[in-house]
């Protein structure tokens, strides 16, 4: 992987910002001050502040809102309104979490929450819980409703997993670690993970890994999987591959353009422009194989693309990309080491025809 540019500011996670409206909207709630701005501790000891957006107090709650900056990550939720409202709960009932406006509801298995729990995860929940903590002191735990809500957030939504998650009414609170870290690929393994567990939660016998939606659309066309068999792996073949390894399912299947398929064909499990290249050599190798010209196979080694490589073995396309689909499935079946799944492979034009396909 490349080194991520120095220049790239560091930003929030949803988590860290509920866990600081929270902390507010508490100090408040027995009696005090709105913290403005407020501190909160993250789990690797950082002790970031943030600006109250919002502050409002009543007769049996208080609620706190924090602006998100994810940096200069491309997050959906960056400049998002993020609310908590804390009301006092049952006696020994502990803190309670619930979704508010713009903030999802789990309803399938697989997650690392109950369906029909708030989707809040559980180091969000973990992180509010110590902030609120901060200031209880010995109270253990307070007996609270915490309540959390992104205005707009079922709209923003409908831009990420959840809807195939089963995360219905709006986003997830997300966070590990607190900080948004600029163009990480961390959490788009971390999706493809929790993609994999619901399909398996689910029954689902077989999954969809698809490397864009160019390769989604064709494969909609002529399968009718369920939403949650959908996978969008992006360029992380590697990172699914080496979670099916140990979370197997019966039958994979796994489309993607004609470049990308040429990158797994060669060995490569991240398939980015930026971390693999289209070899070639390697591609005139296969052409060879194939029993294509060699005039073809010459200039297909001189080739700057893959498009270009198909353009000129368009009259013998169709022999090229089923010997790189296959050798693609070959590497998929090396790297599980498990005979028992069956796997295929699509390779899908950029207009979306299907340009290879075994089964």
């Amino acid at each position: 992987m490349t080194d991520r540019p120095s220049s790239l500011r560091r930003g929030w996670t949803t988590g860290a910002c509920a866990a600081a409206a929270a902390k507010a909207a508490f100090a408040a709630l027995r009696g005090g001050a709105f913290p403005d701005p407020v501190t909160i501790t993250l789990p690797g000891g950082q002790q970031p502040a943030f600006a109250l957006a919002r502050s409002r107090r009543g007769d049996d709650y208080a609620m706190a809102g924090v602006i998100k900056d994810a940096g200069d990550d491309p997050d959906v939720t960056h400049g998002a309104l993020i609310l908590a409202t804390l009301r006092p709960g049952r006696p020994g009932t502990g803190i309670r979490f619930t979704a508010g406006e713009g903030v999802g509801t789990v309803t399938r298995p697989g997650l690392p929450l109950p369906v029909g729990e708030a989707a809040i995860n559980p180091m969000p929940r973990k992180m509010i819980a110590s902030a609120i903590a901060d200031i209880a002191g010995d109270e253990n735990p307070p007996d609270l409703t915490v309540e959390i809500a992104i205005p707009g957030g079922e709209e923003l939504a409908a831009r990420t997993w959840n809807p195939r998650l089963g995360i219905v009414g709006g986003l997830s609170v997300l966070g590990t670690t607190g900080i948004v870290v600029p163009f990480s690929c961390s959490a788009w393994i971390a999706s493809i993970h929790r993609g994999v567990d619901v399909a398996r939660a689910t029954g689902c016998r077989r999954i969809v890994a698809c490397t864009g939606s160019t390769s989604e659309a064709a494969m909609r066309r002529i399968l009718d999987d369920p939403p949650q068999a959908w996978i969008d792996m992006g360029d992380f073949i590697g990172g699914l591959l080496k979670y099916l390894r140990r979370h197997p399912v019966e039958n994979l299947i796994v489309a993607g353009g004609f470049a990308k398929i040429c990158k797994l064909a060669a060995g490569h499990m991240d398939l980015h422009s930026a971390r693999s290249r289209v070899d070639f050599a390697f591609l005139a190798e296969q052409a060879r194989h194939c029993g294509l010209d060699e005039d073809i196979c010459t200039a297909i080694a001189q080739a700057n693309t893959a498009l270009e490589v198909l353009n000129i073995a368009r009259e013998r396309e169709n022999i090229l990309t089923r010997r790189i689909a296959a050798l693609a499935r070959e590497r998929i079946d090396t790297f599980l080491e498990n005979g028992a799944m069956r796997n295929e492979i699509y390779i899908v034009s950029r207009e979306g025809r299907i340009l290879a396909h075994v089964p």
